[in-house]
């Protein structure tokens, strides 16, 4: 569950920006400052490796790039999904070519885990949040029960499991993972 932030009274996006970040971060919904959860180990290492292994094929191509808990504002809001990807053309560039610090657009992809602790319902508000200002794909991430919501603009959200194969936005099409392949990243042997 994600907590608001009782003792910080209603704020403007602007002074919520001022403030000093935190850990785990908050988000800034509506007059509201909610903190995420601390990830847990199925989360961190969902995170982790689906962020690398987006990279992996995006990156050495210039198609994308997957950042982790990278704070977006954008559209009155200032989220910070569990990856973000963004189309290499889209990525903020100050003028010596690096990466900006502060990313003020909508990511073309969002990606939320569910923790035990929260709810499905705010990550789905947040998703549908973000495909209204022009993402073009979300994913919510149910590790316990295996399973991932996708989400696409003025479409229906579509559950995907065991060998349903997830979709990815268009500049990544060659590329496949199955909710099997994804989940299997969870199991640890030991030898």
């Amino acid at each position: 569950m994600v907590f608001s932030t009782d003792t910080i009274p209603k704020l403007s996006l602007a002074e919520f920006l001022e403030m000093p970040e935190t850990k785990p971060a908050r988000e800034y919904i509506n007059g509201k400052v909610y903190q995420k959860p601390m990830p847990q180990g199925k989360h961190s290492t969902l995170q982790g490796r689906l962020t690398t292994a987006i990279n992996q094929v995006g990156e050495s191509q210039q198609l994308v790039f997957a950042f982790p808990e990278l704070r977006c504002t954008f559209g009155g809001r200032s989220l910070v999904p569990d990856i973000s990807v963004f189309e290499w053309r889209r990525i903020p560039l100050d003028n010596k070519g690096e990466i900006e610090n502060r990313f003020e657009i909508y990511p073309d992809w969002v990606i939320e885990i569910l923790s035990p602790e929260q709810t499905d319902a705010r990550l789905t508000e947040k998703i549908i949040f973000c495909l209204n200002q022009g993402t073009k794909l979300g994913w919510l991430i149910d590790p316990k029960e295996r399973l991932v919501i996708t989400f696409q603009p003025k479409q229906q959200p579509e559950v995907k499991q065991d060998l349903d194969i997830l979709p990815v936005i268009a500049v990544l099409e060659d590329w496949q993972l199955s909710a099997a392949d994804l989940f299997q990243w969870l199991s640890f042997r030991r030898g």
